[in-house]
Order: C-alpha cells, then sequence, then structure tokens
C-alpha cells in the first residue's frame, strides 16, 4: 500500500502538539529565574539556554523521527548492552517519579495555591502536604485510564494557558514592572554557557527520546509510513514547536529581567510569575493563571506517569499496570513535599551527569545511517563524556576533588565553563570510528 502524504495543515497541527508535549507548565518557571539572574546579560544568557531548552529537544525529536523505529532503548544498546538496559530506566526515573512528576505537584502548589494560604499553613507545611496528597491522587486515578478525559484537558488548557501568558508577556513588554538590573555573580563572567547549563533543567532533550515517539505516533495515525515523509514531517514540526518555545522562553525571561526592582531576587520562578501577575493584573489574574497552571500540571504529570508505568511494565511485565502508577504516584508525592526549589536544586548535579550523555547521543542518532556497522563510535563518545560530566555531576553536587578540578581547568578546555566534555566526546567518537574501520577491514581480510 502506498504510503499517504500530510497537508501542511495537519503538520501544523502536530507541530502545536509537540509545542505542548515539551511545554509542561514547569518549564516556565526557568526563565524568568534566568532573566532575574541574568540581568543586563540576558541576550547570550537566554540563547545559551535556547540552545539546550529548545535546539536539542527538537534535535532529540528530529534523530528519532529519522532514525528507523528507534527509542531510548534501542540507542542506549548500541553503546553496551548493559548501557541499553540502565540508561533508559535512569532516563525514565529523572523524567518520572524524582524529579520532572514532583516538580509538577511542587510548581502547582507554589503558583495555584501557595499565594492564597495563611503564612501558618505555608511555613508549617501543612498546606502543601494537603494539596499534593490531593494531586497525586487524582494524578493516580487518572493514570489507571486516561482515555481522552486528559487529552481533552490538555487540548483546552494549553490554549487558555497560552492566552494568560500572552497577556502577562505582552504586558511586560509594553508596561514593565522595572529596569533591567546588574547580573549576578553566576550570570557575570559567562553568561552563556551558564544559560546553556540553565536549559538542563527543562529536561526537555531527555525527554525527547520518548516525545520523538509520540510524534512519529501521531505521524503514522494519518496514514504515513515513508520513512523519508515521517522525517521530513518531524523537521517541519519541530521548527513549528521550536518557534514557539523559543518566543515563549525570550518572553519570559524578559519578564524575570524587568521585575527584580519591583520583586528583588525570589528563591523560584514559581514566585516570580505568581508576583508578577499579581501586580500585572491584581488578585483575578493571579487566581485564573493558578487554576491553568494547575490543570496544565496536571495533565503533565498523568502524562509522564502514564509513560513511565507503561515503560517499566515492558521492561518488566511480572508487575501489573496498575502496581507501577501506584509506586509512581506515591514516590513523586513524597519527593514534592521537599519543595520546588529543593527538587530543583537535588536534580542539577543528576542533570549535569546524564545530558551530555544524550547529547552525544542524539548528535550520533543523527548521523546512525553512516555509523550502521561502527558501533565502537556509540561506545568510545559515550564512555569518554561520561567520565567528564560525573566529575561535572560530583562539583554540582559539592563533592569537588580541588586536585582533580584544578588538574583539568589547566588542560580540559572549556571545564571551568561546564562544557569539559565536549572535546573528549568528539575524540572518544574519532577513536572509535578509527579502531571500527580497522575492525571491519580485518573482517573484509579474513572474508
Amino acid at each position: 500500500m502506498k504510503s499517504k502524504s500530510i497537508s501542511l495543515r495537519e503538520t501544523f497541527f502536530i507541530g502545536l502538539m509537540l509545542f505542548a508535549v515539551f511545554f509542561g507548565a514547569g518549564n516556565l518557571i526557568f526563565p524568568l529565574s534566568l532573566g532575574q539572574a541574568s540581568g543586563t546579560n540576558i541576550i547570550p544568557a537566554i540563547i545559551g539556554f535556547l540552545m539546550t531548552g529548545v535546539g536539542l529537544p527538537l534535535l532529540g525529536v528530529i534523530a528519532i523521527g529519522t532514525s528507523k523505529n528507534e527509542d531510548v532503548q534501542t540507542i542506549s544498546a548500541k553503546v553496551h548492552p548493559l548501557f541499553g538496559l540502565l540508561f533508559p530506566v535512569i532516563i525514565y526515573l529523572t523524567i518520572g517519579p524524582l524529579f520532572a512528576v514532583p516538580r509538577t505537584g511542587t510548581v502547582s502548589y507554589e503558583i495555584g495555591v501557595a499565594p492564597f494560604l495563611s503564612e501558618s499553613l505555608k511555613s508549617s507545611g501543612i498546606g502543601m502536604v494537603l494539596y499534593t496528597a490531593f494531586f497525586f491522587v487524582v494524578t493516580y486515578l487518572l493514570a489507571l485510564n486516561p482515555g481522552k478525559v486528559v487529552d481533552r484537558i490538555g487540548k483546552i488548557l494549553t490554549p487558555v494557558l497560552l492566552i494568560i501568558l500572552a497577556a502577562l508577556l505582552l504586558k511586560s513588554f509594553f508596561a514593565p514592572l522595572g529596569s533591567i538590573q546588574a547580573p549576578l555573580e553566576v550570570y557575570e563572567s559567562a553568561p552563556f554557557f551558564k544559560g546553556f547549563q540553565e536549559g538542563y533543567l527543562t529536561m526537555d532533550t531527555i525527554g525527547s527520546f520518548v516525545f520523538g515517539l509520540i510524534v512519529i505516533n501521531a505521524i503514522r495515525s494519518k496514514g504515513v509510513e515513508s520513512t523519508s515523509q515521517i522525517a521530513k514531517v518531524c523537521v517541519t514540526a519541530a521548527l513549528i514547536a521550536a518557534i514557539g518555545l523559543g518566543v515563549v522562553y525570550i518572553g519570559l525571561a524578559y519578564t524575570g529581567a524587568t521585575s527584580v526592582g519591583a520583586l528583588g531576587h525570589l528563591e523560584n520562578g514559581g514566585m516570580i510569575i505568581s508576583r508578577v501577575s499579581h501586580l500585572q493584573f491584581g488578585l483575578a489574574g493571579k487566581a485564573i493563571l493558578g487554576v491553568a497552571i494547575t490543570f496544565a500540571c496536571l495533565t503533565t504529570s498523568v502524562g509522564l506517569v502514564v509513560a513511565c508505568a507503561s515503560y517499566f511494565r515492558k521492561l518488566r511485565p511480572t508487575v501489573g499496570y496498575k502496581t507501577y502508577v501506584l509506586v509512581l504516584t506515591i514516590i513523586s508525592a513524597v519527593i514534592s513535599n521537599v519543595g520546588l526549589t529543593q527538587i530543583i536544586s537535588f536534580s542539577v548535579p543528576v542533570l549535569v551527569t546524564i545530558y551530555p550523555i544524550v547529547i552525544v547521543l542524539i548528535a550520533l542518532t543523527m548521523f546512525s545511517s553512516f555509523l550502521k556497522s561502527k558501533r565502537l563510535v556509540y561506545t568510545w563518545a559515550v564512555m569518554f563524556a561520561g567520565l567528564v560530566s560525573i566529575v561535572d555531576g560530583l562539583n554540582a553536587a559539592g563533592l569537588a576533588s580541588a586536585s582533580l578540578n584544578e588538574f583539568l581547568t589547566d588542560y580540559l578546555p572549556l571545564f571551568s565553563l561546564g562544557m569539559g566534555w565536549l572535546f573528549p566526546a568528539i575524540a572518544g567518537g574519532l577513536i572509535g570510528f578509527i579502531l571500527s574501520s580497522r575492525q571491519n577491514n580485518y573482517i573484509l581480510e579474513k572474508a
């Protein structure tokens, strides 16, 4: 049967779907914090952020779309079979119960509930415990049978949230709360690289391995089976989503940057957007924003729990889907109660460690057709990048070795900027390429 083609209109709506998938409500908090902290260095900082918060996730989708039915497990297995088992588990735990799912609960609490609670309820933690218990009970019930309910909520709430954000961003642009202030110390010397690492916090590059398959399935549901046609639609849809994400993130960063004079430097983006919306639109505006973000966070939470439970069910089918959903929601509920600022802080060492590996895998997947018989390229590139990223992760966790850091700063380019893994990854890839070529030549000679 001949593969169907897909219209530009259908491609556009797939692009909007991809935008909605990537733009979880939690993502809006990070550009706001970046804007506040980077101040007058906002331009290089937001460019760096857009590379990892928009560019790399969309490259991940394109990489999955142009590969032949590959997912995170088959791609990781090219490094080593054991790596192919362990790394996807780390990926799903990261975008699931350890960080991303708990974050949906804390973000919705910070923006939609905390501003309306008494100080005693907030400071005692009772408000958060009660809210997150309710939030994750609802998540559990919907994840058991998501059906069309979550899909419909998402389709309604995403446009509503975008309309509210558009009003907020336009108000901040035409009537800013103040002028842009000087940057904080962390953004003074290398704002681009700091922004680059801040983009890790969105976790979207990691999620692109999962979201890429969602896009492919959406394309195939239209009757498209041709690999080249799927790849073409993936690229177009990715560009549409990238434009939308870029506009929103730039607007949020500017909103954060112009809010310092009125708000001071706040702990996290949830507090920033709540107070900015109150100042710009009053109590009613803050309430509407809170409701929209709460429901948006709920749909994200359910979607991630379903994705994780489905993956672990596939990995170990002896355990039932409902059991996985229950365990995932309980873990997420418990972790969410440590608070948004703490969750972000705890996630940084893990993300700093695994992000370079994900970036390397995406880059190699883009050239997978060329590297078919050169699997050692994957092994050596990931191994070299991983060795450096582990050191970066230990540094982010406060477990730095002064002597090792001094050595690497002196002899490894970009290490002090958090990009020390880049050249080792390239070197490892070249070593793997040479070894693979020699290995293939040896096999041909023997034949």
